[in-house]
């Protein structure tokens, strides 16, 4: 018990240390005409648990043209790297769904993530399907992927996030998975549109199709992965998309424990966003 609650501590610490830090990179770019982070958004459990209108009846409060940018299933050396760099060159935060399993592999690019001021969620020790094994499973696949990223970021073996957010693989979840994760303090991030880039397509169709399905929508939570290497070559562009468009990019980062948002109910869809 006592372990646990210094784990706590110790999570709340850098909690309050990292958006301390995205607060102060929000809007601080060196470069002109580039499409910077407009604003940061604390996110809490508490009133916020589950987000993303694909799979939940609320989301984030965005305002029209705000987007929130999300990439899943890395690190993966290659592809994530140059996703890192067109961030990093349009001076934009994004937040990073990672895999346990991966994140042990290549520790120094989880870092990297990090120092770049990216926030960093879980994705599960090894993207299983959720909704498809055993209950006691679901707590080791959920903590284990915990652990390695929080060693591969602070070298503490600990399953309590000191970013506490979560995206099931595949979007899969059962009830009693998502009231533990919210019993724990951890949201629960789904999407609000994506660029259903599991498909192989070219960078060009990617682009058209996700701003396609972001100019029906007009705002949100997008899904990425940066993994793969048509969405890393897409990413530059893309950004652009959004600066010439005005689009502006939200940073979303673990509330303190006083802060709270506001839910946003769910709106009709568009035809773009009922496609799947």
């Amino acid at each position: 018990m006592r372990g646990r609650k210094l784990n706590k501590l110790l999570a709340a610490t850098l909690v309050a240390c990292l958006s301390w830090t995205a607060a102060a990179r929000a809007g601080a770019c060196p470069r002109a005409g580039v499409l910077g982070t407009s604003r940061v958004l604390p996110v809490d459990a508490a009133t916020t648990p589950r987000v993303g209108l694909k799979h939940f009846p609320q989301t984030l409060p965005l305002g029209d043209h705000e987007v929130v940018l999300t990439f899943d299933d890395g690190p993966s050396p290659a592809s994530t790297q140059k996703a890192l760099a067109a961030l990093a060159a349009q001076c934009v935060q994004a937040t990073f769904f990672l895999v346990g399993k991966a994140a042990q592999e290549h520790p120094a690019l989880v870092r990297r993530i990090a120092a770049g001021g990216h926030t960093i969620g879980h994705h599960t020790w090894s993207h299983r399907d959720l909704a498809q094994i055993p209950p006691d499973q679901v707590s080791q696949e959920i903590d284990r992927g915990i652990e390695a990223v929080e060693a591969a970021l602070h070298g503490v073996t600990t399953d309590v996030p000191s970013t506490p957010f979560f995206r099931f693989p595949y979007f899969e979840s059962r009830p009693a998975t998502l009231d533990l994760l919210q019993s724990r303090g951890i949201v629960v991030f789904g999407a609000d549109l994506w660029a259903s880039d599991w498909r192989l397509m070219t960078p060009r169709r990617e682009l058209q199709l996700v701003a396609d399905r972001l100019k029906a929508a007009g705002r949100g939570i997008i899904l990425f992965h940066d993994p793969r290497a048509q969405t890393a070559a897409m990413l530059p562009a893309f950004l652009r998309y959004l600066r010439d468009n005005h689009y502006r990019v939200v940073h979303v980062v673990p509330a303190e424990p006083a802060a709270h948002v506001e839910a946003v109910p769910e709106g009709p869809k568009s035809s773009a966003e009922l496609e799947h």
